[in-house]
């Protein structure tokens, strides 16, 4: 048997990086996984040709640490870099390390990555294309005053947006000008915490728009093609939860006009490899670019499904330096939808619910695809985003393809966690989205009035770290990780999920979900209101208000910085 040509590490955890490492296999290339101590077992660590550590539990000890990435890549021999997405996809220094070290990155080039993913000049850039753009400012704000400033001379709402930032994360709307400090502040943290800088832009929001985006591929020889649309317009918190392609109900004429500025953006760019033009449209007609994400999207499989092209076969060719294996745009072939499988629970506000999954049953079929980073008996941890999985169903037509879908979703089923699937299966019922498709990026926070019911969620169990010890063989000193419930004696097996146990108290300030206890917004002794925000939490990497119970003086009882169980106490309301 010959040595593969190349070794992939692959940059990322769970579902994405079980999608590369079958790319890899289809494609005759060996898969390096990387995994932080949480994900020891977990499936993409298992499935991969190789996995290698990355000691420590939070995503900066782990996935966000380019030294150890590099050192994991320099041991192993591995001669390219796949980021996925999410983590450091869209970071050029990263790129340019990988670079340096003398390893193919697969991925556009770090200038382009930052030309882009600098929102700021991307509008500058969509600009000189030519593209459809609403107003903004043409430089980071430097407080709220400048927001407000910009809201009251174009209107509201307006988006306060990370400059650095995507995937939603760093984005806020402003409805009310009296709203737009504390919705500044938070785009703010939220860009520090996710993407390391903070600085924010302000542009005109769209009320009640979908979001259309274009994915593109292009080559080093100079072929830069659309692949089609996809429409990505059911959101919570401006992430994305229901994908299709072909994007339905738009004309001809805004499908060429999104595609021709996809294509003259990314040309002006020298774009090379695979990304997303997204776009704004507005419920009279307009068509507005809003960014173009530099990486794989987490949607991509509804544009396979309607192609036939393995997009990250054709990440590793454009790496490779090879030409695309296509020359021009295909026809759409019928209908795809994606379900993203997230350990959410609906009825409790979309509230991340980490833990272990006790049963993980897909369905299965015609027209069925499951990309997974899970199975039964998985853990999901706290540290990370709550993708599980995504379901894409594909059928000849959109009607088809619905039908299909409300089949699978009767028969997946997850226990351990609370998941999507009752959303799912209640999107598949309304109207808007089967025949009138009203729905838009805030359908689910305006419109949507299924009342779900919360689902069963157990106290979570303790996420315990891999206790590390050094051992020596035949002179060579070696570390080795062990669950740390293996040693019963470990002193340093510490719990990472935390905090007091859940009280009953009516006046009990508790932590609506588990995670990390980011910030107070009440001083310690303030009179707060019954249902004010108190303080900030955050899990599986998006920001969750902690209100009070009740009317009172506040007691804070934890500090920042600590890590908390779901409904432990953060303090009282006396």
């Amino acid at each position: 048997m010959t040595e593969p040509r190349h070794k992939v590490l692959i940059a990322n955890r769970g579902e994405i990086a079980v999608r590369i490492i079958r790319a890899c296999r289809d494609y005759g290339v060996a898969s390096v996984a990387v995994y932080a101590d949480p994900d020891a077992d977990a499936l993409h660590a298992r499935m991969a040709d190789e996995a290698w550590a990355l000691p420590g539990c939070s995503a900066t000890e782990s996935y966000l640490n380019i030294d150890k990435l590099l050192d994991v890549a320099r041991r192993c021999g591995a001669t390219m870099v796949h980021p996925g997405y999410g983590f450091l996809s869209e970071r050029a220094d990263f790129a340019r390390a990988v670079i340096d070290a003398g390893l193919l990155w697969i991925g556009p080039n770090p200038q382009t990555i930052e030309q882009l993913g600098d929102k700021v000049q991307a509008r500058k850039i969509a600009l000189q294309a030519g593209a459809p753009l609403v107003k903004g400012t043409a430089d980071p704000v430097a407080d709220a005053r400048e927001v407000e400033a910009f809201a009251r001379e174009h209107g509201l709402p307006v988006a306060i947006k990370a400059a650095f930032g995507g995937g939603g994360r760093g984005l806020k709307v402003a409805w009310r000008l009296d709203e737009v400090a504390e919705l500044y502040y938070s785009a703010v943290r939220e860009a520090e915490a996710a993407f390391g800088r903070g600085e924010c832009f302000v542009e005109q929001y769209l009320d009640s728009p979908r979001h259309i985006e274009a994915q593109i591929i292009a080559d080093s020889h100079g072929q830069v093609l659309v692949l089609g649309t996809r429409d990505c317009s059911l959101q919570r918190r401006n992430q994305k939860l229901v994908e299709e392609a072909p994007a339905p109900f738009i004309s001809e004429e805004q499908r060429e006009r999104i595609h021709t500025a996809a294509r003259d953006i990314c040309r002006q760019a020298g774009y090379v490899g695979a990304g997303t033009v997204e776009f704004l449209l507005s419920r009279d007609g307009r068509i507005s670019f809003l960014e173009v994400n530099t990486r794989l999207q987490v949607e991509h499989p509804v544009t396979e499904e309607t192609t036939g092209i393995d997009l990250v076969i054709e990440q590793l060719r454009v790496a490779e330096g090879l030409p695309l294996s296509l020359t021009e745009t295909p026809a759409p072939r019928g209908h795809a939808i994606e379900f993203r499988i997230n350990a959410e629970d609906p009825g409790r506000g979309f509230l991340p619910v980490p833990g272990a999954i006790t049963r993980f049953a897909p369905p299965s079929g015609p027209g069925i695809r499951l990309d997974s980073g899970v199975e039964s008996g998985s853990t999901i941890p706290g540290h990370y985003d709550s993708l599980m999985a995504k379901l894409i169903v594909t059928g000849a037509t959109r009607e088809q393809a619905i039908a299909r879908a409300r089949r699978a979703l009767a028969e997946f089923a997850i226990e351990g966690v609370a998941s999507m699937l009752p959303f799912h299966r209640a999107v598949l019922a309304s109207d808007d989205f089967i025949n009138t498709f009203r729905v838009h990026t805030r359908w689910i926070e305006t419109d949507f009035a299924e009342s779900l019911e919360a689902q069963v969620r157990p106290f979570p169990g303790r996420e315990q770290p891999l206790t590390r010890a050094w051992i020596e063989v035949d002179g060579r000193r070696l570390q080795l990780g062990l669950p740390a419930g293996l040693l019963a004696a470990a002193p340093t097996a510490q719990p990472v999920v935390g905090g007091n146990e859940p009280g009953t108290a009516d006046n009990q300030v508790s932590a609506p979900v588990a995670g990390v206890l980011h910030s107070w917004v009440a001083q310690e002794g303030q009179q707060v209101a019954e249902g004010e925000t108190v303080a900030v939490m955050e899990a599986m990497k998006m920001e969750v208000s902690v209100l009070a119970p009740c009317a009172g003086k506040l007691q804070q009882s934890v500090r920042p910085g600590e890590v908390l169980a779901a409904e432990a106490a953060l303090g009282m309301i006396r």
